[in-house]
């Protein structure tokens, strides 16, 4: 197997600024980076999921899709909303979460289709 290791050490000063150039502002980055790590893990894919073909759901329904507590739903429901990834609204005790936009929405397609090319 070919090691991905240069073999030369060489810099390419244009390449290496344009990139520098193009990259977002530390805070973008760090918010960036959250949302990648609320989307890593399994459990929370799954809701994502549920919420996106189903559009709204209360935590015990996704507490049931997931096989998972309806405590360990809210956690990782309050992971997502930290990342800003669902919304949510009341209606009386009842809570409904779905996605927070179509970014959202995009972002797991493009995920999912990434996924199964290399499945």
């Amino acid at each position: 197997m070919a090691r991905a290791v240069c073999g030369v050490y060489e810099i390419h000063p244009e390449r290496v600024e344009k990139a520098r150039a193009a990259l977002p502002e530390e805070a973008v980055l760090g918010e960036a980076a959250l949302l990648l790590k609320a989307l890593a893990d399994p459990t929370r894919m799954r809701l994502l999921l549920a919420l996106k073909t189903a559009g709204e759901l209360c935590v015990c329904d996704l507490a049931l899709l997931a096989g998972v507590s309806v405590s360990a739903v809210s956690h990782q429901l309050r992971l997502l909303r930290q990342a800003r990834l669902v919304a949510f609204r009341r209606e009386g005790k009842r809570v409904y979460y779905r996605l927070a936009d179509e970014h959202v929405e995009r972002l797991l397609e493009g995920a999912l289709e990434h996924a199964e090319e290399n499945a």
